[in-house]
Parts: structure tokens; C-alpha cells; sequence
């Protein structure tokens, strides 16, 4: 090395400006699609949420009570999707967003639904809902 690069002032530290959360893969067995052989035969559903948090909502101390509640959101999805029967996923992305959305902080937000079991020779079929 050379005694510029050694001597060089150094860059200023990288700020924080992204703070998200996230749920990934969240995997429940749900009662979706409209195809006749779906109908009453819940398919797994893999659920990933992305959530944008104002700083201001962001953790100041090392404590559960000032954690932003990562079970809120995989108990509400539980809640939502169970016992009742969606046609779409896109309607249940847009329920999930709609509730995750109006808790305070959040900024921006991300919901990625997949059925991973639909064809044999796909990874999976899905709908992404994104504030972003």
C-alpha cells in the first residue's frame, strides 16, 4: 500500500436510513382458489412480509415492550386467513397489507404470497403487493 491510501481520510460511516422488519415464509394451510377441486381443500401458502418502520418507532433500548411486535403480525395473518375462504390471493395480500399498514411507523411495506404446491415444474405461483 502506499502512504497516500494509508494516510487518506477516512469515509464517514454509513448512516442508517432503511429500517425494516420481516417475516418470512410464514407457511399456513389456507382455503384458496376457485377452481372446484380447491374449493374446501386448504393448500399451503407461504407468506413473507417486509415491513418499512419510521425511526422514530424503531427500538431505543434492548427490551421486549419497545420491540415493534414481529407476533402481532404472524398472529393476525393466522387469524385472518383462518376458517373462512378466499377465491384470490390477491385479496388476502390486500387484507394482510391493509392491516399490517395502518400500525403506526410503518413507512412502506412489502407482502409476497406464494402457493408453492401448484406445478410440479414451478418453484410456486404468487402475488407481490408492494408500497415500495
Amino acid at each position: 500500500m502506499t502512504a497516500e491510501i494509508l494516510h487518506a481520510r477516512p469515509t464517514p460511516a454509513p448512516s442508517l436510513r432503511t429500517h425494516k422488519i420481516v417475516l418470512e415464509d410464514l407457511s399456513l394451510d389456507v382455503d384458496i382458489g376457485f377452481h372446484d377441486f380447491e374449493i374446501g381443500r386448504p393448500q399451503r401458502l407461504l407468506i413473507s412480509v417486509w415491513a418499512t418502520i419510521d425511526l422514530k418507532y424503531w427500538p431505543k433500548s434492548d427490551c421486549a415492550e419497545a420491540s415493534w411486535d414481529y407476533d402481532f403480525i404472524r398472529q393476525s395473518i393466522h387469524a385472518l386467513a383462518k376458517g373462512r375462504h378466499f377465491n384470490l390471493q390477491e385479496v388476502l395480500a390486500r387484507k394482510i397489507f391493509q392491516m399490517i399498514a395502518a400500525r403506526p411507523g410503518v413507512t412502506a411495506l412489502s407482502i409476497f404470497l406464494r402457493k408453492p404446491d401448484v406445478y410440479p415444474d414451478a418453484a410456486a405461483v404468487g402475488v407481490w403487493l408492494s408500497s415500495e
